[in-house]
């Protein structure tokens, strides 16, 4: 009697989850009891490379490991076919985010010609990368930037950054001091949005300045150069 194509292979299906459930079962035990200062294991999968597992913990880094836990791996796995570092593309779609979920009510804007085309920045005032940044950004066409004021470099630059927040004209009293290094005037006002950016960074993980979101959920860290940038906006604006 011949079987039902169906029948033959769900044996097989059910088995193969077992094993990667006591897979998973077993990386996670042993690295915990052998590794007590690892930080909790978020999730763990299954890598193109057979017998690698990923080890996904703080959200959004990565390690590997081996079937069982006995060796934990730190650093890039690369497609040599398609010439893609893995690693940096799952870290990449991990630290995406929702560009319209963004309080854009507690950014200023920098606008450059009609604006059409939109980048998010987290930036410092006394970050030299950021500044370096505004230099590339100054050369950009069509682009509204919305600048997330995110002191974390220390008491002068919360200082700075309710100063800027203060100003009549935000975008251009920062602009001055990013590019010109004019003084920012003396100013107060509510500077609640300056809070709530460093809470929003943290919770986003935004570990240093300048950090770029682009409207396709995209995060990229860094003063990027000038080709990269604008072939980042291109690419965003295409999806």
């Amino acid at each position: 009697m011949k079987l039902p194509l169906k029948t033959l292979w769900l044996p097989l299906i059910a088995s193969l989850a077992f094993a990667a459930s006591a897979n998973e079962a077993a990386i996670r035990k042993n690295l915990a009891e052998r590794l007590p200062n690892l930080p909790p294991i978020e999730e763990v999968s299954k890598t193109p490379f057979p017998g690698l597992w990923e080890i996904r913990i703080n959200r959004s880094e990565i390690l590997y490991s081996d079937s069982e836990g006995n060796y934990l791996i730190q650093g890039s796995m690369f497609d040599t076919r398609s010439r893609v570092d893995l690693t940096e593309q799952r870290v990449q779609k991990l630290g995406a985010v929702d560009f319209s979920s963004l309080p854009l009510k507690d950014a200023f804007k920098v606008v450059h010609g009609k604006g059409t085309r939109q980048i998010a920045v987290f930036s410092d005032p006394n970050c030299g990368y950021c500044k370096r940044l505004e230099k590339t950004l100054a050369e950009v066409e069509d682009v509204t930037i919305h600048v997330f004021i995110y002191p974390i470099l220390g008491p002068d630059s919360v200082k700075k950054s309710q100063a800027i927040w203060c100003a009549k004209d935000k975008g251009k009293t920062y602009t001055d001091w990013m590019l010109r290094g004019t003084a920012i005037p003396n100013a107060s006002c509510d500077t609640a949005a300056v809070e709530r950016n460093v809470a929003l960074g943290r919770e986003l993980r935004v570990n240093g300045t300048p950090t770029l979101f682009f409207v396709d959920g995209t995060r990229v860290p860094g003063a990027v150069d000038a080709e990269r940038l604008e072939t980042l906006l291109k690419t965003a604006k295409a999806k």
